[in-house]
């Protein structure tokens, strides 16, 4: 995702970057400094687009097909979802949040998925990602606490092109910064 920092897509603001085949977010200050990684767990349902109207649906009403983290970039910011539990929303009319593992179901064993070096059993969740706690609490939700940040999810079946069209313009935006009068 060197074209993030390229294109100074994120702006001003820090980013993740989910790698979903590899069930890994790597957490970047805004100039491109990476900041830590971690395992995470994703939606069960592989693919790389939400169900129409999936965010409106009760829970025990979606699907397996349907629980997918969608890929795309995202504009995320802090918020508050059910049980007034603080959540960092990254596509919120999907209901697709990034938070801390949940742990209410013990049958679901996700802190031990997390834990397990393979990221073959890291699907789990309705569509959100879960991280764990201490690299939720200590990393990611001071550094997107005050102005959200960017989030970037790569894909399970799409292309990097199709999901992030910007990366076409990547060599012109090196040929441009490289063309520049120096100052």
């Amino acid at each position: 995702m060197a074209w993030v920092k390229a294109a100074q897509d994120n702006a001003t603001l820090p980013y993740i970057v989910i790698d979903k085949p590899a069930a890994l977010l790597y957490l970047f200050k805004a100039d491109g400094t990476l900041l830590g990684q971690t395992p995470v767990l994703l939606g069960i349902g592989i693919g790389d687009d939400s169900t129409p109207g999936v965010g409106a649906k009760k829970l025990e009403d979606i699907g397996p097909a349907e629980r997918t983290t969608p890929a795309g970039r995202y504009v995320a910011k802090f918020g508050r979802a059910f049980g007034h539990e603080r959540v960092l929303w990254v596509d919120y009319a999907n209901s697709v949040a990034i938070h801390a593992v949940i742990t209410t179901n013990k049958k679901e064993k996700r802190v031990q998925r997390l834990l397990s070096p393979s990221p073959d059993d890291n699907r789990i969740s309705f569509g959100c990602v879960n991280v764990g706690t201490p690299f939720y609490t200590r990393k990611l939700s001071p550094l997107f606490k005050k102005a959200g940040g960017v989030v970037y999810i790569l894909p399970d079946t799409k292309t990097l092109d199709d999901v992030f069209p910007r990366l076409r313009l990547l060599p012109y935006l090196d040929g441009a910064a490289q063309s520049e009068p120096a100052a």
